[in-house]
């Protein structure tokens, strides 16, 4: 890896943050260079949900499963947060990924595409709806993803057309994630990338923050 000016500032804004959150700066920046800009980058098969600024300083990748808890509580608690202070101010880059760990989060996370189609804000409005009833997700997932897509206005058949017969949804989500944990190395969620570094696990809005704040200084 080249080190260049910019590459060493957010090294060191990482390692600030590291500290500052009692965690070893050597964790962070050992994950920060586990993987390339590149291989981060690549859209996903379906194309990326992206919401925010093209022109952020800051970029923050989600990969998530819609039957996660942690990843719930993010979207509950984190994220309205995160959107009002840096995604919406335009400081902040965010794009969710699909990580589904069972088949209830991959029919859902495909229901979400299929029902939101190109529609970036109809998409998340979707994710957060699904997450709210993780709970009927878990214990019966095709009557939970039908009734959503009814209140979205699908029919029963085309969105049973979209996640048991057309193979195409399913099949890019999961190459993204087979390449998630094949090259990103992603193995829980929620997992993120903050301008390429790799955070796991629930993380609290101030956590957030502690790491953000260095990097539009760098």
């Amino acid at each position: 890896m080249i080190v260049t000016r910019r590459t060493f500032s957010t090294a060191v804004a990482l390692a600030a943050a590291a500290a500052a959150l009692g965690v070893s700066p050597w964790t962070f920046l050992t994950q920060a260079h586990a993987q390339s800009p590149e291989a981060i980058a690549k859209p996903s098969t379906l194309g990326d949900m992206a919401l925010g600024s093209k022109d952020a300083p800051v970029t923050i990748v989600e990969y998530a499963s819609m039957t996660c808890p942690h990843c719930a509580a993010f979207t509950r608690d984190v994220f309205p947060k995160l959107k009002e202070a840096y995604i919406d101010t335009g400081k902040v880059r965010f794009i969710f990924r699909e990580f589904p760990l069972d088949q209830a989060a991959l029919a859902a996370s495909a229901a979400a595409r299929c029902i939101a189609k190109d529609d970036v804000n109809k998409y998340y409005a979707l994710v957060d709806i699904f997450f709210k009833q993780q709970a009927d997700l878990a214990t019966d997932p095709f009557a939970t993803i039908v009734r959503v897509a009814k209140q979205a206005g699908l029919s029963e058949q085309m969105i049973k057309s979209c996640i048991q017969e057309d193979p195409k949804v399913q099949r890019g989500i999961l190459d993204d994630r087979q390449y998630a944990n094949d090259t990103l190395k992603v193995n829980s969620t929620p997992s993120f990338f903050i301008n390429g570094t790799l955070v796991k696990g629930e993380t609290s809005f101030d956590s957030f923050e502690k790491i953000i704040k260095p990097l539009l200084k760098s």
